[in-house]
């Protein structure tokens, strides 16, 4: 049986909305993401959220809309995807690598000794959709002696007066925390819609806009999606219409909306995300729990807590008193089997660019040990339980004729 990792979740109604837009004469932004736009932001509970044209291109906007540049620093994990921490360096700052805990996110015990004056932000990352413990690190944000350290350099930073809790939620849409929705958690929040994703766009991203009085989050939004087409004061929807040829540019921005024929795609699975999804997606989830619970060498994801649900986007198994080698081995021999299966992720001091950089693995040796022994397993609706099944067995075989079991 042939199982491939992450297709994406194609049905009829996408193809009929994807070709009735294209049809409708208007492929680029307008109606159709707005549409997407207003429906995220009521799931998030929320009043404004921003599509873009990826989760990288979101956070580099917001950081930059910060006023975060040269010579800053923005604390990340050293347990993500590259994207989180290109997103700081594209803007000129320093990203600031903190390791994680045995739940794959931030050790949020670790957050405090990594800021400094210069610190303008934190990215965190909801791994596998699994949320952060947003309150800790509010505590850490809030504390007199942390806020006495920041050192505001415009007006917007000046209003916060605290450094700026940006979520990467790119693997969270659906989670919650201390039952709020995520997009409700940080300051701003942060939601990948590329091919992988639960809720996907093909490619793109959603801003979620959270910020604490005396701002005013349909400002910023109105500022975003300015600053996201070129700093253009029409739209090239509005632009289209009759007699609307005039505009002007305001604010040297970027290209970084998102187009009509790509938001089709994401508003019809997500209008179908909360009943039908999500919950296909837990059942897989709980039946692998299920399966590997009982297995004395299987380390099952630690994604308990009252009052918190993960969007169930990665399973990452882990495998006890295992090493980088044999974990490979094991990959290697599921592979055979026709059956697709992930890391998740190579933790960034281990790639090139940022060893080149001066980052050092030895410096978290927790994301090490994660990393080593973890093997993620396909997630998606479209698994039955039969396939469930056989990538149990896939795995139980291949991690045992490893163990030599």
């Amino acid at each position: 049986m042939q199982i491939p990792f992450s297709p994406p979740y194609i049905d009829q109604d996408i193809i009929d909305e994807v070709t009735r837009t294209l049809e409708s004469g208007w492929i680029t932004t307008g109606p159709e993401t707005r549409l997407l736009e207003k429906e995220v932001a009521a799931f998030c509970e929320i009043e404004n959220a921003l599509a873009v044209n990826s989760a990288t291109s979101a956070m580099m906007l917001v950081l930059h809309w910060m006023g975060v540049t040269r010579g800053d620093e923005v604390i990340i994990p050293a347990y993500t995807y590259c994207a989180t921490a290109l997103a700081a360096m594209h803007i000129g700052a320093t990203p600031v690598m903190v390791d994680c805990a045995t739940d794959f996110n931030i050790d949020v015990s670790k957050i405090k000794k990594a800021i400094t004056p210069k610190t303008k932000a934190i990215i965190t990352v909801d791994f596998g959709g699994w949320p952060c413990d947003y309150a800790a690190i509010y505590d850490i944000l809030c504390d007199d002696d942390i806020k006495k350290q920041f050192k505001p350099a415009n007006d917007k930073q000046r209003m916060l007066g605290r450094v700026l809790l940006l979520s990467d939620a790119a693997h969270a849409m659906g989670a919650t925390y201390n039952n709020m929705p995520m997009g409700k958690c940080a300051d701003i929040t942060v939601f990948s819609m590329h091919a992988v994703k639960n809720v996907t766009s093909a490619e793109g991203g959603i801003i979620c806009l959270n910020m604490p009085e005396p701002f005013n989050n349909n400002e910023i939004y109105t500022t975003l999606r300015l600053w996201s087409m070129n700093g253009q004061t029409k739209d090239a929807f509005t632009k289209s219409k009759a007699g609307g040829w005039k505009y002007d540019i305001v604010y040297p921005g970027f290209k970084m909306n998102m187009p009509d024929v790509l938001a089709a795609i994401a508003l019809v699975q997500f209008r179908k995300y909360k009943s039908n999804l999500q919950p296909e997606r837990k059942r897989v989830v709980d039946f692998y729990d299920n399966v590997f619970k009982k297995l004395e060498w299987a380390v099952c994801p630690p994604f308990s807590k009252q009052g918190c649900l993960p969007s169930f986007h990665l399973y990452p198994l882990r495998i006890k008193d295992i090493g980088e080698a044999k974990r490979d081995v094991i990959i290697e021999n599921i592979v055979k089997k026709d059956i697709a299966v992930n890391v998740h992720f190579t933790p960034l001091p281990m790639l090139t660019v940022f060893k080149n950089a001066g980052y050092r693995m030895e410096d978290y040796p927790q994301a090490y040990r994660q990393f080593s022994s973890e093997i993620s397993l396909p997630v998606y609706p479209q698994l039955t339980n039969e396939m469930c099944a056989a990538v149990c067995d896939a795995v139980i075989e291949s991690v045992e004729k490893v163990l030599d079991f």
